[in-house]
């Protein structure tokens, strides 16, 4: 009698060895795994968040009420507070392990880099940033960031005269007279320009229009918002409809597909003088336009465009904003920035001033210390791995994180760690930063770490500094508006939710 007779004889048959299968997988899988955990040393996360054991409804109900309080990250360091460096939540039907630990991080972003992945952000992503170098792993990874690295070179990010045109544009919008404004919103307007400069080669003019209510500017911050929603929602996303997101998401791609089109036929025109022999006389950095001399695919060059006006935005802007809502309230830190400042003699720095102004790069980094403009990050055990620390009662042990586990990490309440910046971690104090007294590593980290750092990063912390040093020239006096403290608001990247409302006295 042949197999497939048997089978058919007896169909109990069938299941009977199928579930035996998937119980010898299913064992083998618990001894492979018990073995590399006994081998490194692993103890299991003694502190868990979640009180729900099977969906974490709990810890949703808790989150949802602290980002409607605005106080989700004040909520997380509580958190670490109470639990230790390193514990485990569970949210519906996934698993995190969250870290503050240094040597967590560096095992997650570099020593280990590939043992994790990003590929669960593609879903919340997709709708408007495509895929791009902010949601892919692997090849296509790799050659995002290998299209996008030139634009970032010396050459380019030390160019700042772009920057003194828009700063000209700003200081028309400054009222002299002490009355009350809100540069933050500004500086949203001011950053959006130089980065449609920078990528398009023509700035959308935001600063040079009478209102800020531009259609481009607004869906693009409605659109990153749902982005965080869709991502907070996982599964949920299946039954989740946002009409105003996917127009905002249409609006948003359609803008920047205009410039698409441009920088394909300029980059065509090119080729064209190449193979006729004509010589090209210099011609301004366009990142769209070199993009398209590197690849034809309009779908690709699309979603690094939009991927990188993102981070081009709203990191420099949060940051920006978040540095005045606290220079405002320290007026002592002020003159002393007018102190250092005073010997350019008033006019614009070079590059290699800026680079030598000590005080102003305290300020700026203390910035990203106290409020990261990425606050939170996390990434998908993609294999069987293990983080160096985090398990037993003390938290000093290995961990062992099975494949498919999320681990976030909170460069926010990192930053805080008085063991790292003192008793004083939760002020704002520039001194701190000055030579000698502090060279953090892996505990300091705005701007994320190994393969994937951001490339963006001496552009930003550039283009942050040139503008507090103009500000600083033109101003004496910068006087704070707002009687509360910092506030929250956070999307992607994280900025003050009431702005950064100042008096500025000439």
């Amino acid at each position: 009698m042949s197999s497939v007779e048997i089978m058919e004889l007896h169909p109990k048959l069938v299941i009977l060895l199928t579930a035996l299968g998937i119980a010898i997988v299913f064992i083998r899988r618990v001894l492979v795994r018990r073995q590399l955990a006994c081998r490194h040393g692993c103890q299991p996360v003694a502190r868990s968040f979640s009180k729900d054991p099977f969906l974490g409804l709990d810890v949703i109900f808790e989150t949802i009420r602290a980002v409607r309080q605005h106080q989700i990250l004040k909520k997380n360091c509580e958190l670490f507070r109470a639990y230790g460096n390193t514990f485990r939540v569970r949210e519906l039907h996934r698993s995190a392990i969250v870290t503050i630990e240094p040597e967590n991080i560096k095992t997650i972003l570099s020593l280990k880099f590939t043992d994790y992945s990003i590929s669960h952000r593609l879903e919340p992503f997709k709708p408007l940033l495509g895929e791009s170098i902010f949601n892919t792993d692997g090849e296509h990874w790799a050659s995002s960031r290998a299209l996008i690295r030139p634009s970032f070179v010396r050459e380019q990010v030390a160019d700042l005269s772009m920057l003194e045109d828009l700063m000209q544009d700003l200081f028309v919008l400054l009222p002299r007279d002490g009355t009350t404004v809100d540069l933050q919103e500004l500086f949203f307007r001011y950053t959006i320009d130089s980065a449609t400069e920078f990528l398009f080669g023509r700035s959308v003019g935001t600063l040079k229009r009478s209102h800020s209510d531009v259609a481009f500017a607004a869906a693009l911050h409605y659109a990153q918002r749902a982005v965080l929603k869709r991502g907070m929602l996982g599964w949920l996303n299946a039954i989740y409809c946002d009409r105003k997101a996917d127009e905002c998401n249409r609006i948003c791609r359609n803008f920047v597909q205009q410039f698409v089109e441009e920088a394909v036929y300029a980059a065509g025109r090119r080729n064209e003088n190449k193979e006729s022999g004509t010589t090209e006389t210099k011609r301004k950095y366009i990142l769209s336009h070199e993009l398209a001399s590197r690849t034809s695919d309009k779908q690709r060059i699309l979603d690094e465009l939009m991927s990188v006006l993102l981070a081009g935005r709203d990191t420099t802007a949060g940051l920006l904003g978040n540095l005045f809502f606290m220079l405002a309230k320290n007026p002592l830190i002020w003159e002393k920035l007018r102190v250092e400042v005073d010997v350019l003699q008033n006019r614009p720095p070079t590059y290699e001033e800026l680079r030598r102004l000590k005080y102003v790069q305290c300020c700026v980094n203390e910035s990203l210390r106290l409020h990261p403009v990425v606050p939170r990050n996390q990434r998908e055990a993609i294999r069987d791995t293990v983080l160096p620390l985090g398990g037993g009662e003390d938290g000093l042990s290995p961990v062992f994180v099975p494949k498919g586990t999320l681990v976030s990490y909170n460069i926010y309440a990192m930053h805080r760690r008085t063991d790292f910046y003192g008793s004083d971690a939760e002020k704002f104090r520039p001194e701190r930063w000055e030579e000698g007294k502090l060279q953090p590593r892996w505990e300091y980290l705005p701007f994320n770490g190994g393969p994937r750092i951001c490339l963006g990063q001496r552009y930003a912390l550039t283009e942050a500094s040139y503008v507090l040093v103009r500000m600083v020239q033109e101003f004496r006096m910068l006087e704070s508006r707002d009687p509360g403290p910092w506030e929250e608001s956070l999307a992607l990247t994280l900025c003050s939710r009431n702005g950064a409302r100042v008096g500025l006295i000439p």
